[in-house]
């Protein structure tokens, strides 16, 4: 097996006191935003640190994304340079720059909208103290420490994987970048190279348990979230691991919101813990989740103020996830928005879906939904009106989708499900079609 990269703190310090460097000769500053879509490598981390560090804004983007996508994201975000990805570059000279200890922002990462336009989430330059906050806050809670050997088995673009991956580093660790997911690969480098932390998602434990023989007892920390686990699933990694070792939280792209251990999961099967030290959790008289969160975790929607206005309640913001708390202060989620679907640990909301097919010439209307689907939790399913082919409206959504948001069926019909108001009954779908038990 090839080498796996092993990205330490010392080596990568360095090389983000060059990409700094780099960045403040093409007159970046404070504030600005730096463009990256690539894949993960140590040069990715220095050029992701060294702009935090200097508290310029990392724009970090799927390097998946179709060109026309990409185009329009990099326009919204306002970009004083696009490295786009060759990260590297910023690291050929060898001149070295300042460094603040810790990041004076947040990356910026765009997260899907129910109306399909994307939203940037935005925390601008933090002050020294709340800087100091924020990274203490994250390495305290998770305990990253200089011994961490830190593997990385999702993509750096999205902000669990990078925000774990960059702490590590901050803490003094390193970092085990084994490149795009492959179950065996994986089960190979757990088992080779004692890994003593990891951020996952469901589909990610579900394939490494069904291989033999990897030696788990390295790990002090296996952390999850980005979709439901299932229960029997839960019980199975728990009994594989060390005792105590196997965590989960519940937050999204804009903000975190619990953490649930080891004992307090099997104490309370199938919540998603206590809210994290520092926020309180409720919910509103829909059921929504609303999370009081301290000032250093503030964010907005990069210039959509309607949007910001939407999601926060002075110090308390929601991303519209339903859910309960109860007398002992664990929380429940009674399911997630509506219309959201959650393939392989990848929000992908239907809205943006359908924007994309509904642009095609030969169809009238669409509906995109998920059905559940064994690897990946949900996949996506599409049917339309229209007399498209359903081969050349794949390829049109190939074309224009990242992988995650393609729908993997496309069912053509004469007429929507809609409610007696008109709404289409997204819902009913699949029962309709036949594909409610996936």
């Amino acid at each position: 097996m090839t080498d796996v990269p092993l990205v330490t703190s010392a080596a990568n310090e360095r090389d983000q006191r060059r990409a700094a460097a780099a960045m403040a000769r093409a007159g970046l500053a404070a504030g600005d935003r730096l463009l990256v879509s690539a894949t993960a490598s140590p040069e990715l981390l220095a050029v992701v640190l060294g702009a935090l560090r200097t508290g310029i804004v990392p724009v970090v983007l799927d390097p998946g994304l179709p060109a026309p996508e990409r185009a329009v994201l990099a326009e919204d975000a306002d970009v004083a340079l696009d490295v786009g990805d060759v990260p590297a570059r910023l690291l050929d000279d060898d001149e070295e720059a300042e460094l603040a200890d810790v990041p004076l922002a947040r990356p910026m990462h765009y997260t899907s909208g129910t109306t399909g336009r994307r939203k940037g989430v935005w925390s601008g330059v933090l002050d020294e103290d709340d800087a100091r906050s924020l990274a203490a806050e994250e390495i305290d809670l998770w305990g990253f420490e200089p011994a961490d050997r830190h593997l990385v088995l999702s993509p750096l673009h999205h902000s669990a994987p990078l925000r774990f991956a960059v702490h590590t580093l901050l803490a003094g660790g390193s970092v085990l970048l084994p490149g795009p997911f492959d179950v065996q690969r994986a089960a190979s480098v757990i088992s080779r190279l004692r890994p003593t932390t990891a951020f996952c998602v469901p589909t990610h434990l579900q394939r490494l348990l069904a291989q033999d023989a990897i030696e788990w007892s390295s790990f002090r920390r296996l952390v999850h979230a980005g979709a439901p686990c299932p229960a029997p699933l839960k019980r199975a990694v728990i009994d594989a691991l060390p005792a105590g070792s196997v965590w989960e939280f519940y937050g999204s792209t804009e903000a975190q919101f619990t953490v649930c251990s080891t004992e307090d999961w099997l104490a309370h099967p199938g919540s998603v813990g206590r809210a994290r030290p520092g926020r309180r959790l409720e919910t509103d008289e829909r059921g929504q989740l609303w999370c009081a969160v301290p000032r250093w975790a503030r964010f907005e929607y990069w210039r959509a103020p309607e949007k910001t206005a939407a999601a926060w309640r002075g110090d308390l913001v929601t991303v519209g996830d339903l859910g309960r708390v109860d007398d002992d202060g664990v929380v429940w989620l009674d399911g997630r928005r509506e219309d959201l679907i959650i393939s392989g640990g990848v929000n992908v909301y239907p809205a943006e879906v359908e924007a994309v097919l509904d642009a095609h010439p030969e169809v009238v209307e669409s509906a995109v939904f998920g059905v559940p689907d064994d690897d990946w939790g949900q996949r996506v399913v599409a049917a339309y009106v229209g007399s498209a082919d359903p081969v050349e409206l794949g390829r049109w959504a190939r074309e224009r989708l990242a992988a995650a948001k393609r729908p993997k069926a496309l069912h053509r019909l004469d007429e929507l499900p809609r409610t007696s108001t008109g709404k289409v009954r997204r819902l009913d779908l699949p029962e309709a079609l036949g594909l409610a038990d996936g």
